[in-house]
């Protein structure tokens, strides 16, 4: 189908602009640009009842974390998040907006880890920074009214590659427990070789060069992509995974291997919601201040987490 006409605006402008592709920039170039544009279309971040910036102890040294607080008694579900970024660009700020958002719209406590990034620090930093986070928020939730008991991850683009091999390290590690995983049109396998990733190449856009980009900058080496801490899809095993809502784009080179993702969850016995939204390109959910599908997919995303604490405090 044709582009939502609110994405079509946006991409009329990117081409009277003449915008240049990330990877055609310097990495520090990439990095102020790309902030700009999801700020610009972000709006203005909502207002939330305290936010708080600390650091913690990294697998690789000091890290920082946002909490984001809503008003509320608690103790609050906790959701850790990751932003997005092909884990090369992208910094807490990256997802302020997203984060205040889906704090205020869940009543839930929203913790934002600042993981290392490529190509200053290859694979496995980045997703051993996330799960160190995650064990973090459990260890201090109740110091900023959290619930321990009720966690979830989740992240787009390179977060929810993220959030994804959170989840399979949790597993492995036999914990800390997690009731869902939040995947927004995630990456989840370095080799694939989709419709999708080959249908899209248009150069105002996230594409097919982007995401080999991004590759190229977060391994080391090209065998580790089969790694599944960097392929969640490569994984031998999904089964005893948390539920997952896995939202894609239909202009998105990584539209089908997300959904693969749910597929595979699926067929893994791990409950799924997955929906894609169509007319709009990777990069959507974070424009929830310019495009109404941001707003709808931020919506369900708080609506599926909402719904997912709601039934862990009642037991169900």
């Amino acid at each position: 189908m044709p582009f939502d006409p609110q994405f079509q605006e946006l991409y009329d402008r990117l081409a009277a602009e003449d915008v240049r592709p990330l990877y055609t920039m310097t990495l520090d170039e990439a990095r102020a640009a790309d902030l700009a544009a999801i700020q610009a279309g972000a709006g203005t971040p909502e207002p939330v009842h305290q936010v708080t910036d600390e650091t913690f102890a990294g697998p690789g040294g000091p890290l920082p974390v946002r909490i984001y607080r809503p008003s509320g008694e608690g103790p609050l579900p906790v959701l850790v998040y990751f932003f997005g970024g092909g884990w090369t660009l992208g910094s807490i700020e990256t997802g302020d907006a997203i984060c205040r958002s889906l704090a205020n719209a869940v009543g839930c406590l929203t913790v934002a880890v600042g993981y290392r990034l490529a190509p200053e620090n290859k694979f496995p930093a980045a997703p051993d920074d996330c799960f160190a986070g995650v064990r973090w928020a459990v260890e201090h939730a109740e110091r900023f009214g959290g619930d321990s008991t009720r966690v979830a991850v989740g992240g787009d683009s390179a977060g929810g590659n993220l959030a994804a091999a959170v989840t399979l390290m949790a597993r492995e590690a036999g914990g800390p427990e997690l009731l869902a995983q939040l995947l927004v049109y995630p990456n989840t396998d370095q080799f694939a070789d989709t419709p999708s990733l080959r249908e899209n190449s248009d150069r105002l856009l996230f594409n097919r060069k982007s995401v080999q980009w991004y590759w190229e900058n977060y391994l080391a080496s090209p065998e580790d992509g089969g790694h599944p801490l960097a392929s969640p899809l490569r994984a031998p095993d999904h089964s005893g995974l948390p539920p997952a809502l896995v939202i894609t784009a239909e202009y998105d080179p990584l539209r089908d291997e997300g959904e693969l993702y749910a597929d595979r969850l699926r067929e893994s016995g791990v409950p799924v919601e997955s929906t894609r939204y169509p007319g709009v390109a990777h990069g959507f959910f974070a424009m929830a201040g310019t495009l109404d599908a941001g707003r709808s997919a931020v919506g369900q995303a708080a609506e599926y987490l909402r719904k997912t604490f709601a039934l862990a405090a009642t037991g169900g």
